[in-house]
C-alpha cells in the first residue's frame, strides 16, 4: 500500500496542485516559438511565398501572409492565454499542412511521422485546443467574469412585497 502511495497517489496529489503550470508552460513555449517564426516569415514574405509555391501549396500569394500572420498573432495570443482554443486549433491545422506539404516524401513509417517536430507541435496545439488555456490565462479570467455576470442575470428579480 505504501508503494502505491509513493508511486501513484503522492505524485497525483502534487500534480493536482500544479495543474495550472502545464498549460501555462506549453502556451508560453510554443507561443513564443511561433510568434518568432511567424514574425520572421512576415519579414521575408517574398522568399517564403516562393518556398510555399515550390512545395505545391496552392495560392501561395494568399496563404503565405495568412499562415505567417496566424503563426505570429496566434503565438502571441497563446502566450497571453487569449482565444487559446481558436489559436491552437488553427496552428494545429497549419502543422498538418506543413507536414503533408514539406515532409510527406520523408515519411516511410509511423516512427518517421511521430519523430517529426511538427507532430510534437501538433500534439501540443491539439491538447491546448481541447484542454484550453488553463487557470493562469486571460481566457480563464474572461470565463470567470462571464460566469459571474451570467449568474447575476439568471437570478429572478427580488420582489419586495408592498
Amino acid at each position: 500500500m505504501r508503494l502505491i502511495y509513493i508511486l501513484i497517489l503522492w505524485p497525483k496529489h502534487i500534480g493536482n496542485q500544479l495543474l495550472w503550470a502545464g498549460p501555462l508552460l506549453a502556451r508560453i513555449v510554443v507561443g513564443y516559438v511561433f510568434m518568432l517564426t511567424g514574425w520572421g516569415k512576415l519579414q521575408h514574405l517574398d522568399r517564403v511565398t516562393q518556398y510555399f509555391g515550390s512545395l505545391g501549396i496552392p495560392a501561395p500569394e494568399i496563404l503565405t501572409p495568412l499562415v505567417s500572420g496566424w503563426e505570429f498573432v496566434g503565438g502571441a495570443l497563446l502566450i497571453l492565454g487569449l482565444m487559446t482554443r481558436v489559436s491552437a486549433g488553427g496552428l494545429a491545422v497549419i502543422m498538418i499542412v506543413a507536414t503533408l506539404a514539406a515532409q510527406a516524401d520523408d515519411i516511410a513509417s509511423l516512427s518517421d511521422l511521430l519523430g517529426l517536430e511538427e507532430m510534437l507541435y501538433f500534439a501540443l496545439f491539439t491538447w491546448l485546443a481541447i484542454f484550453g488555456a488553463g487557470r493562469v490565462s486571460i481566457d480563464a479570467w474572461i470565463e470567470r467574469r462571464f460566469a459571474a455576470i451570467s449568474c447575476k442575470r439568471s437570478r429572478p428579480p427580488l420582489r419586495i412585497p408592498a
